[in-house]
């Protein structure tokens, strides 16, 4: 049954551009590497999975001031010395590109002002009234997985082209715990890549174990609060989590992805047509994206039932 996908754009943008050789450039030699991969890995997506609905989310605010005054320390290694986030030289030009070719190309491109795009995924993936997919590097987006309804992750850590499809089984099997606990056990364990500290000594066995023990982990927290006896906490458990207990207080704001982002009105269907075809051939010369936009038109423009492209 075909559904709603759910691309995380920043994720994916930075695997075409660590994926394809800098050495692909425009006529005027500009890198187009991120471009050029994220517009294919877009194509393959639409004509491997045939989703019904697609948006594009992307990062309006990449560290949110809620997340970073909970944990000043998130994402705090990737600031770039003059401010906002630090990313490659040849890749920053691309960004901007890219939104233009999404636009151009009719396909829904989200972002609010104050949230990531895990923050947008994870809104538009419980709003949704039938399956999810929602494709992404980031094990953050685990915390969605829901069988019921589905909502799945095409997970990229192998690429694009060896997804790994993520359900609640795969999170079970993989880090002992529900999928909808996924983010009280991250919370625990912590997420360096994320300046995310976590409990100190709470490896990911740990983790798991304090999840399915309590159940929650509002519920680990009034075990500490409790006091000692009855909770079958370790002297030295107790100890690590209550020397963290203001960590745990406030990170659940940091790793629980937002799921009621005020969204504006949307219109998620895959376009049978260019929104803007003029600009869309601008783009197409301008930086020497014939075959990939080709390619793209294949699957979005040129599909039975299509007019016009």
């Amino acid at each position: 049954m075909p559904g709603l996908m759910l691309l995380d754009t920043p994720s994916l943008y930075f695997r075409a551009f660590y994926g394809v050789p800098e050495s692909v450039t425009a006529p005027d030699g500009m890198p187009v590497n991120a471009i050029r991969g994220l517009i294919d890995m877009i194509a393959m997506l639409v004509r491997e999975h045939s989703p019904g609905a697609l948006a594009a989310c992307m990062d309006a605010d990449w560290r949110p001031a809620f997340r970073v005054a909970a944990i000043p320390t998130y994402k705090a290694h990737r600031v770039a010395p003059g401010g906002g986030e630090e990313i490659p030289g040849t890749l920053a030009p691309q960004v901007p590109v890219i939104e233009r070719v999404l636009d151009a190309a009719g396909i829904a491109r989200v972002g609010v002002p104050g949230y990531e795009a895990d923050d947008v995924m994870g809104t538009l993936a419980v709003r949704a009234r039938g399956p999810v997919d929602i494709v992404t590097g980031d094990r953050d987006m685990f915390q969605l997985v829901d069988d019921t309804r589905p909502i799945r992750v095409l997970y990229t850590a192998k690429g694009v082209k060896n997804l790994q499809v993520v359900d609640e089984a795969a999170v079970s099997a993989r880090y002992g715990v529900p999928g909808r606990r996924y983010a009280d056990f991250a919370t625990l364990r912590g997420d360096p890549s994320d300046g995310l500290p976590g409990v100190p000594g709470v490896g990911d066995k740990t983790a798991a174990d304090l999840i399915n023990r309590f159940g929650a982990l509002e519920a680990l927290i009034g075990a500490l609060d409790g006091g000692e006896g009855g909770d079958g906490l370790t002297a030295a458990r107790r100890a690590r989590l209550s020397a963290a207990r203001d960590y745990l207080r406030v990170a659940p704001a940091v790793v629980q992805v937002v799921r009621d982002v005020p969204l504006p009105d949307l219109d998620l269907s895959l376009p049978l047509r260019p929104r803007d075809p003029e600009a869309l051939d601008a783009l197409a010369g301008r930086y020497g994206l014939n075959g990939p936009l080709s390619r793209l038109s294949e699957v979005l423009f040129e599909a039975p039932g299509a007019s016009g492209g």
